[in-house]
């Protein structure tokens, strides 16, 4: 939710020139496998979303009358984040994603207004975008020792959290659309057997700064009432039941919400609660103080 980048002098922009800005809303749809990330498409609309098809797991949404963009290889998956997001001026013309590299892509690619039609892009998926980014990065001269010209796996993987950590910010940058990257979770247990869930993504950079630079991050899950069929729903707050990844800069979402994307960027973008309420952090009446710090003696 970024003004979109641009050179010139510094100018302060007021109030309300900041609330009639057009933003869009960057987040991370993830859950475990087969529980309808993908199908999350069918919830938007098809004449103002772009997919870019990352998992060739298009089965799930054959009919879905939108535009498609199938990414194999990481050089197309940068340039089409250059091409979607702009130039960045804090980069040099040799660097990726500077005005050059913008430049090159448009020249490609054709003018970016071409995108003007769309307002949210569905990325699916992060997980497999991280592994063509290690397939790129493992050939590249940085991944080699320079003593002895063999592969490098520490500089291999730092190439990659340079690279996945550059395309996701310059993709969070991209002014007035929504960007939606979907990543796979996988549910693990801790040296103590007690479960917990993290991104299936390549490198632990990435998936350690991912959630602070996307603005929402939703968990797709099946929960299972006592009484009743089990539904699908989205866990959206840090704080939850599930222990599931969960995250909502806009103050609007519930823990639980319903499993319909489309419906959660409207809710996402409704009146925000009143200031007080957002404000207020004063402990619950029936909260109980915790049992004082011990310190042990110099």
């Amino acid at each position: 939710m970024s003004a979109p980048f641009g050179a010139g002098p510094l100018r302060i922009i007021t109030a309300d020139e900041r609330l009639r800005e057009a933003r869009g809303i960057k987040g991370v749809l993830t859950g475990t496998s087969g529980i309808g990330k993908t199908t999350q498409l069918l919830t938007l609309d098809p004449q103002r979303t772009l997919f870019l098809n990352l998992e060739a797991g298009e089965l799930a949404v054959q009919g879905w009358p939108g535009d498609e963009i199938r990414i194999r290889d990481w050089e197309v998956a940068r340039d089409l984040a250059a091409w979607i997001g702009g130039a960045n001026p804090a980069m040099r013309d040799d660097q990726s994603y500077g005005p050059g590299h913008f430049a090159r892509v448009c020249a490609a690619f054709g003018p970016a207004s071409q995108l003007d039609k769309y307002d949210t892009v569905f990325v699916d998926s992060i997980s497999v975008a991280s592994r063509i980014c290690l397939q790129w990065c493992k050939g590249q001269s940085q991944a080699q020792s320079d003593r002895t010209g063999k592969p490098d796996l520490r500089a291999t993987y730092g190439l990659l959290g340079q690279e996945m950590i550059g395309w996701l910010t310059h993709l969070q940058h991209t002014p007035a659309k929504n960007i939606w990257l979907v990543g796979l979770l996988d549910r693990k247990l801790d040296d103590f057997g007690k479960p917990f869930f993290s991104m299936q993504i390549e490198g632990s950079k990435t998936g350690l700064e991912l959630p602070g630079i996307v603005d929402e991050v939703v968990t797709l899950t099946e929960l299972r009432p006592e009484k009743g069929d089990p539904f699908r729903a989205f866990i959206c707050t840090t704080i939850n039941d599930f222990g599931l990844p969960a995250k909502d800069r806009s103050g609007r979402l519930s823990m639980i919400e319903p499993a319909h994307l489309g419906r959660l960027m409207a809710k996402i973008r409704g009146p925000r609660p009143d200031g007080a309420a957002r404000l207020n952090f004063d402990l619950p009446a029936a909260a109980t103080a915790p049992n004082p710090p011990t310190t042990k003696g110099a």
